[in-house]
């Protein structure tokens, strides 16, 4: 698979997300442990992931900036390689109480964890290796 082509599917499956947190019968009650200051739409999408109003707004952000930068090689690189290091960052802060809220903004704690940890590692493929294998 080519690199514009994982930010093509990377940026549909986001935009999907995004709008699918828009929808308060996909969402569980959330863990009472780990308050957001911002509770609007705040919940467990598909009683996973935790989301919040600022979460789905940032999924369908970096779906619609997949979607554009599966238009060119560069742009889909620069997305992957973006998308990897800022999911890992995510995966890492969603570790550490205070962090994993975002100071209370954005829940990013328990299962997102995995999810951005994984999003990071595909997106680290496919921003670095898989452009190296296609010009051997």
């Amino acid at each position: 698979m080519s690199t514009k082509r994982f930010a093509m599917i990377a940026g549909i499956v986001y935009l999907l997300v995004g709008i699918a947190g828009f929808f308060p019968a996909l969402l569980a009650p959330p863990d009472p442990a780990h308050d957001v200051g911002l509770n609007v739409l705040h919940g467990d999408l598909l009683g996973l992931f935790p989301v919040n109003i600022a979460h789905t707004l940032v999924h369908l952000a970096i779906g619609a900036w997949g979607v554009a930068a599966a238009r060119t090689e560069g742009a889909a690189v620069t997305y992957s390689r973006s998308l990897a290091i800022l999911y890992a960052v995510l995966a890492i802060m969603g570790l550490f109480p205070g962090l994993n809220t975002v100071f209370g903004l954005l829940p990013l704690h328990s299962n997102d964890i995995w999810l951005h940890a994984g999003t990071a590692a595909v997106a680290a493929y496919f921003g670095w290796y898989a452009r190296q294998r296609a010009n051997v």
